[in-house]
């Protein structure tokens, strides 16, 4: 089935108006905008613009409740999208609206494979951040200072307080630390990664591309781990890396 934001661009092209896309995709009028502008949407010149045509009612007269719970004329069963939007309108921000739009045009394996790759630019970015160079590597940090202020006068006679620090209080943290903290964060990292590449095994088809791409992770956390570690290593990083292998053994070369 066609994407949704590609039906659009069909009915764009042949005229309609960004609202009564909206209308018809059950989306907001912000949303339609920022597909035209994402996917570079374009009318041929001369393409008819759709104008609203006023037609006959045709239905019971107002007020009339033979037809009450009479469902005709709206969307598609299973089309929740409308009410979704509709519900969500009056307590969520617009920019939270389009994200939840867009995210029903992807999978669960696509959601997931949206998280490992998240999880796992945050593990390869700890390695800059956390970094610990030897055993003499100290972090100094300032949690506290007091100041004094002394009035001074400039060349043109104007006074201005000068401000001294009286007493600072600094947090040491030794390599011994530092490396400790950064060892164990990565450990709960790599165990949130351990869970998603377990879920993204179970959602995703067999023949599917990405699971090439988790070999090049396996590959950059074993890297990591010796970085680390040295050859032996972390068990939770070598559980990763060996389900890694595991998974795109059947499909690499």
């Amino acid at each position: 089935m066609s994407e949704k934001h590609i039906q659009a661009y069909k009915d764009y092209v042949k005229g309609m108006k960004y609202k009564d896309l909206a209308e018809k995709y059950g989306v907001s009028m912000n949303t339609i905008k920022s597909w035209k502008q994402r996917h570079g949407w374009e009318r041929k010149k001369g393409a008819p613009s759709e104008k609203s045509v006023h037609t006959k009612k045709v239905g019971a007269p107002s007020g009339n409740k033979n037809a009450l719970g009479n469902k005709g004329g709206a969307a598609p069963a299973g089309n929740q999208n409308a009410v979704t939007h509709g519900f969500f309108s009056k307590f969520l921000p617009e920019e939270t609206l389009e994200i939840m739009e867009e995210i029903q045009e992807r999978s669960p394996a696509d959601m997931i494979w949206d998280q490992i790759q998240i999880q796992y630019a945050a593990i390869i970015w700890a390695q800059r951040i956390m970094f610990v160079q030897n055993k003499d590597d100290l972090a100094k940090e300032l949690k506290k200072a007091k100041y004094t202020y002394h009035p001074e006068e400039d060349e043109e006679g104007n006074e201005y307080f000068e401000k001294a620090v009286t007493e600072e209080e600094f947090e040491i943290q030794f390599a011994w630390d530092r490396h400790a903290t950064f060892l164990n964060a990565q450990s709960r990292a790599m165990g949130e990664l351990r869970s998603l590449i377990k879920q993204f095994d179970q959602l995703a088809h067999e023949a599917d591309e990405r699971r090439l791409k988790l070999e090049q992770m396996r590959l950059n956390i074993e890297k990591a781990k010796k970085d680390i570690n040295g050859d032996n290593g972390n068990s939770k990083e070598n559980e990763v890396a060996a389900m890694l292998r595991k998974m795109v053994k059947p499909h690499g070369t």
